[in-house]
C-alpha cells in the first residue's frame, strides 16, 4: 500500500531490490529479514524484490534461497505483490530453476541476463525467449551492462517486448537514448522500470512505469515518496526528494553494492552490515561518511 491507502497499477512506484541481512558470523538473519519487509512496506513501497543480485543471490545457498522466499511469502502476507530473481549465464540451469522453485503467490521474475559469456543479441534473444517460454509467471528482463558485461539493446528489448510473457525491464544501462528509444517504440502495457535510482524521475518523464531500488531498502517512505510524485506529473517534489538522496548515493557503491546500503541499513537499526565474501562490510570511513550523511 503507499501512503494515501490506494495501490498503483501493477509494477507502478517502487520495487525494493531487497538486501539479505546476515549475521555477524554470515548466517542469515530471519528475524533481520522479517524486519527489513516491514520497514519497506511500512515505507509505502509498491512492491518487493526477492533473491535479485542486491540481495548477493550469488552467495546465498539453494536452501537459503527457498527459505527466504517462504518466510517473504508467509510474512508479507499479500500486503505487497513479490517479484523473484531467477537468473543463470546457463540458459538450462534458468530453466531448471524457474520449473523447480516455488513460485506460487509470486507476481513475476526478474532475471539478468548472462554474465561473463557474453552472449550476442541474437544469443540474448533466445535465452529469453527460452525463458519466457518455461516461465509460469511473467519475464521482466534486467538489463545491467556493469554487471553482465553485455548490453541488451533497445532493439533486442522491442524484440522481446512482443514475447506474451515478457511484461517489462529493469534498465541500468544508463544509456539514456536507449531507454528513450524503447519508450518511444514499446508496446501498449510493456513496463520501462528504472535500474538506477537517480535517474527515475527522468525515465518517467519520458514514459517509464518506476523503478525498482536499492536506495529504497533505507529510505522506503522518500524514495516511494518522490518516485509517486513523478508519476503524478509533479517533478518539483520529485527533484527535491531526489537531491535529498543525492549526497548518498554515491556512498552506497563505492565499496560494491550492497556493501553501502547495509551500511545505512544499520545506522537507521533496520540490520547490520556482515556480508560473504568476496565482498566485505564497509570500511570504518565509509560507515562515518553515510552515519554523517543520514
Amino acid at each position: 500500500m503507499n501512503n494515501s491507502g490506494s495501490r498503483l497499477p501493477a509494477f507502478h512506484g517502487t520495487g525494493v531490490a531487497l538486501v539479505t541481512p546476515f549475521t555477524p558470523d554470515k548466517a542469515v538473519d530471519y528475524a533481520g529479514w522479517r524486519h527489513l519487509l516491514d520497514f519497506c512496506i511500512d515505507g509505502g513501497v509498491e512492491y518487493l524484490v526477492v533473491n535479485g543480485t542486491t540481495g548477493e543471490s550469488p552467495t546465498t545457498t539453494a536452501a537459503e534461497k527457498a527459505e527466504l522466499l517462504r518466510v517473504a511469502k508467509e510474512h508479507v502476507a499479500g500486503r505487497v505483490p513479490l517479484v523473484y530473481g531467477i537468473g543463470s549465464n546457463d540458459t538450462a540451469t534458468a530453466i531448471e530453476l524457474l520449473r523447480t522453485t516455488d513460485l506460487k503467490g509470486i507476481v513475476a521474475v526478474l532475471s539478468a541476463s548472462p554474465a561473463y559469456n557474453k552472449p550476442s543479441q541474437a544469443g540474448l534473444v533466445a535465452h529469453y525467449q527460452h525463458l519466457a517460454d518455461a516461465s509460469p509467471v511473467p519475464l521482466i528482463l534486467y538489463n545491467v551492462p556493469g554487471r553482465t558485461a553485455s548490453n541488451i539493446t533497445a532493439e533486442t528489448t522491442l524484440r522481446l517486448a512482443q514475447h506474451p510473457n515478457i511484461i517489462g525491464i529493469k534498465e541500468a544501462s544508463g544509456l539514456m537514448e536507449q531507454c528513450l528509444t524503447i519508450a518511444a517504440r514499446k508496446p501498449k502495457g510493456f513496463l520501462l522500470l528504472s535500474g538506477d535510482d537517480m535517474l527515475t524521475p527522468a525515465l518517467i518523464a519520458c514514459g517509464g512505469e518506476g523503478v525498482i531500488s536499492v536506495l529504497a531498502n533505507a529510505f522506503p517512505k522518500r524514495f516511494s515518496d518522490l518516485t509517486r510524485a513523478a508519476l503524478a506529473g509533479d517533478f518539483a517534489a520529485a527533484r527535491e526528494g531526489l537531491f535529498r538522496l543525492l549526497p548518498l548515493n554515491p556512498l552506497m557503491y563505492e565499496e560494491s553494492n550492497p556493501v553501502g546500503v547495509k551500511a545505512a541499513l544499520e545506522g537507521l537499526g533496520v540490520c547490520g552490515t556482515a556480508v560473504r565474501l568476496p565482498l566485505l562490510e564497509a570500511t570504518e570511513g565509509l560507515k562515518d561518511r553515510i552515519r554523517k550523511a543520514l
